[in-house]
C-alpha cells in the first residue's frame, strides 16, 4: 500500500475512532491520523483487508486510544 493510501486511510479509521471516543486524544487531524495508522498497525493487519480489516482498524484505534488516556492519567 502506498503511503499515501496509509495516510487517507488512517485519517478515515482514527476520525471513526475519535468519533465512538471522543475528546481523549488532542484535537487535529495529525493525532487522527497518528491513532488510525497505530491502530490499523494493531488490529487491521491480523483480519486482513475488506470490511473485517476496517473495524479491526478502528478496533486497534480505541485501543490505541485507550492506552494514550492512561499514560496521560499517570
Amino acid at each position: 500500500m502506498s503511503y499515501i493510501a496509509w495516510i487517507v486511510f488512517g485519517a478515515v479509521v482514527g476520525g471513526v475512532a475519535k468519533w465512538i471516543f471522543p475528546g481523549t486524544v488532542p484535537q487535529g487531524w495529525l493525532p487522527a491520523i497518528g491513532v488510525g495508522i497505530a491502530g490499523s498497525v494493531i488490529g487491521g493487519l491480523p483480519f486482513g483487508h475488506g470490511p473485517a480489516g476496517l473495524v479491526g482498524s478502528v478496533i486497534g484505534s480505541l485501543v490505541v486510544i485507550y492506552l494514550y488516556t492512561l499514560w496521560r492519567a499517570q
